[in-house]
């Protein structure tokens, strides 16, 4: 993995610097400024530990204020500051090299639940987890789900515009957001923390800030739009022979059931097999398949007989040999293991070695083609290979990884990451897709951002940037 990383931003020299300590301190308090390495150690690595970063300090701020005070106190010293959340993010967002950590792990309060209105407004630093519960608590569904949400943050969720597995239902982050609140890279505070659905006062800056991974600014919290909370739901594992038959299911389910199909995940099996041998998950199937569809109809109307319907639809596609077998998730629990395949997936793989991960969107009519071409290329670049692909199959975001061969050793193929990243994504522009879906862009896709991205559009964020941060001090070298 090519370590083009950003040069260390905002050094000031020691005197200044103690200085800038002394401030933070008096604002933030003594125990919430920490300046011994060891005592955030744990935040300078990437999640992958691609890339391991060095900071001057790591600032706790208790609420939105003491985050305007500590970015105005850092802007005038000029050194730079990288907002951190969980710091789960797989794309080296946020790393830092020579800035302030700023943690939002204290911006954690449920501020407001409304439950008429279907909205809950949260600080930054509420793990994704705690608000899933919350919103139950309150008869409620806060749909965002992601493999890392014991641990995550709502404010990186939304800084780098999560998905996850309900968006084929829900939308990604940005359309679960009604308002934002957010500390400015020269201090100031944008409140925008409204439950409006309608409101065309300007223009919509709350969408500037979801997905630009803390370039533009620190967001302190949101109001999150609330669905009603699921009361019936029907699982399935699905065995198909490969993304064709996959999409033809999908498609089929999306004709019959499109007010209740909650999730499509497609699993290659590769993927299942990695979770099967590292994750201690059961083979859900006497035989082995080429591929695998994780299916959920989900309905907040306790009248609905949801496992009468996913029998129906299935029973109809094997007739039609579209799948080639399937089991149903008879009970909760069973219904929690077929889940469970999908959730250890991502960190089955780490066992298998050296993993090249691509987080890419096509358009769903193309998705089976883009699995087929990309996989034949790959495999013909490195014999030996071994694909991965897996993802939400019905918005069009695959986690296309690439597994190293069983012989070579994973700095050998971890080298082989730009050639990777020009095969795939060469394909992904042609299909009309997007070399980012879910992850952002960090500091791992920035040289392909170049390459892929419209020039004006490019022009236009960098414009964006350059006006909002003209001093460069806000999560510098991501992104751009």
């Amino acid at each position: 993995m090519p370590q083009d990383v950003a040069s260390p931003a905002g050094q000031v020299a020691g005197t200044d610097l103690t200085l800038l300590l002394e401030n933070l301190k008096t604002v933030l308090g003594m125990a919430h400024v920490l300046t011994d390495p060891a005592d955030f150690a744990g935040r300078l690595v990437e999640d992958r530990g691609l890339y391991q970063g060095h900071a001057l300090a790591l600032i706790r701020p208790a609420d939105t204020e003491q985050v305007s005070l500590a970015v105005r106190l850092c802007r005038a010293a000029g050194v730079a500051i990288v907002p951190q959340g969980g710091n789960t993010g797989l794309v080296g967002g946020g790393t830092p090299y020579g800035a302030v950590i700023l943690s939002t792990e204290r911006l954690n309060r449920i501020i407001d639940i409304d439950p008429l209105n279907a909205t809950m407004t949260v600080g930054a630093g509420c793990v994704l987890a705690n608000i899933q519960e919350a919103a139950a608590e309150a008869d409620a569904l806060f749909p965002l789900s992601l493999a890392s949400e014991g641990s995550c943050q709502i404010g990186g969720n939304l800084a780098t515009n999560a998905g996850g597995t309900a968006v084929l239902r829900y939308g990604n982050a940005r359309e679960l957001v009604l308002g934002i609140e957010a500390v400015l890279p020269d201090g100031r505070i944008l409140s925008d923390l409204n439950g409006l659905r309608k409101n065309n006062m300007g223009y919509d800056l709350r969408n500037l800030f979801i997905g630009s991974e803390g370039t533009l600014g620190i967001i302190t919290a949101a109001v999150l739009k609330l669905f009603p909370k699921p009361v019936r739901r029907a699982t399935a594992m699905v065995a198909c022979a490969g993304p064709y038959p996959a999409l033809a299911l999908y498609d089929k389910l999306r004709r019959e059931n499109a007010d209740t199909l909650s999730t499509f995940e497609y699993i290659d099996r590769f993927a299942l097999q990695t979770v099967i041998r590292h994750a201690g998950c059961t083979d859900p199937m006497t035989e082995i398949h080429p591929a695998y569809c994780l299916v959920e109809l989900t309905s907040a109307n306790p009248a609905d007989d949801l496992d009468a319907r996913l029998e129906t639809a299935l029973a109809a596609a094997f007739e039609q040999e579209v799948i080639s077998d399937a089991v149903i998730g008879t009970s909760e629990a069973r219904k929690d293991a077929l889940w469970r395949m999908r959730e250890e997936l991502s960190e089955a793989q780490k066992s298998e070695g050296a993993s090249i991960k691509h987080d890419v969107a096509v358009p769903v009519s193309r998705v089976a083609d883009f699995i087929e071409t990309a996989t034949a290329a790959c495999k013909d670049y490195m014999p030996g290979l071994r694909p991965c692909p897996f993802g939400h199959f019905g918005d069009g975001n695959l986690h296309f990884n690439l597994t190293r061969p069983q012989d070579m050793e994973d700095a050998t193929f971890l080298k082989e990451y730009p050639n990777f990243n020009r095969i795939v994504h060469d394909i992904v522009h042609e299909m009309g897709g997007s070399i980012s879906a879910e992850h952002g862009i960090g500091q791992v896709k920035r040289a392909e951002l170049k390459r892929y991205k419209d020039p004006v559009a490019l022009a236009v964020m960098q414009q964006i940037k350059t006006t909002l941060d003209p001093d460069g001090l806000m999560n510098p070298g991501k992104l751009f």
